[in-house]
């Protein structure tokens, strides 16, 4: 028997992962093409050649290149949501600890995801389609992040506009920090002390009409 039959009849079997399994996947090689290569290379061609699959496996996950883009923002949508939640739920009831638990994580889940975040929302904002989609998403996570921190604002409602402004400057800070333009720690402060600002000036609107 040569060495390559023995090679061959003693190789194991390649194992056939399950559908979940091969999603798995797929998600961490696309984010590691837009980690090493940026968004621009994020093709769903190129994604099959890298995770060594043929193109109708990627088809048939994912579409299109925004279906793509959009499951990707979904997957850091939701690990940054769990990530707030499980830290809400053992944080002390008070506006600090609750405004420190929002800004932490929210900074926090993008630096583990490092400067992949901002391309795929820069991405997303590329047509309207997916820019419905990354709203939809936003209006989610500002609404829990209202329903924890309306309780210290004496009855009043935090304004949209308000939470607007807060997750405009928790993008702007995180993506400063992945970056390296700023501490981690200095975009968790700037960012905690916005989210405590937003809520005194919503209780300060309640004691103005009263």
């Amino acid at each position: 028997m040569s060495s390559s039959q023995k090679t061959d009849s003693t190789s194991s079997p390649r194992r056939r992962l399950s559908r979940e399994q091969r999603l798995q996947q797929l998600m961490a090689v696309a984010w590691q093409i837009v980690r090493e290569h940026g968004t621009e290379a994020l093709t769903l061609g190129y994604l099959a050649e890298q995770a060594g699959v043929t193109k109708p496996v990627v088809y048939d996950h994912f579409g299109t290149r925004a279906v793509l883009l959009a499951a990707l923002y979904q997957d850091f949508d939701q690990r940054q949501t769990l990530l707030m939640e499980q830290a809400l739920q053992t944080s002390e009831p008070t506006l600090a600890a609750r405004a420190a638990v929002i800004a932490t994580s929210y900074v926090d889940c993008v630096l583990l995801q490092g400067r992949e975040i901002p391309g795929v929302i820069a991405a997303l904002a590329s047509s309207p389609e997916l820019e419905i989609i990354k709203r939809d998403y936003q209006a989610i996570f500002l609404e829990k992040c209202r329903h924890a921190l309306e309780p210290f604002a004496a009855g009043a409602v935090i304004a949209r506009a308000g939470l607007r402004a807060m997750l405009g400057a928790a993008e702007a800070v995180s993506h400063a920090a992945a970056l390296g333009e700023i501490t981690p720690a200095q975009a968790q402060e700037e960012l905690c002390a916005t989210i405590v600002a937003m809520v005194e000036r919503a209780r300060a609107s309640t004691s103005a009409t009263q």
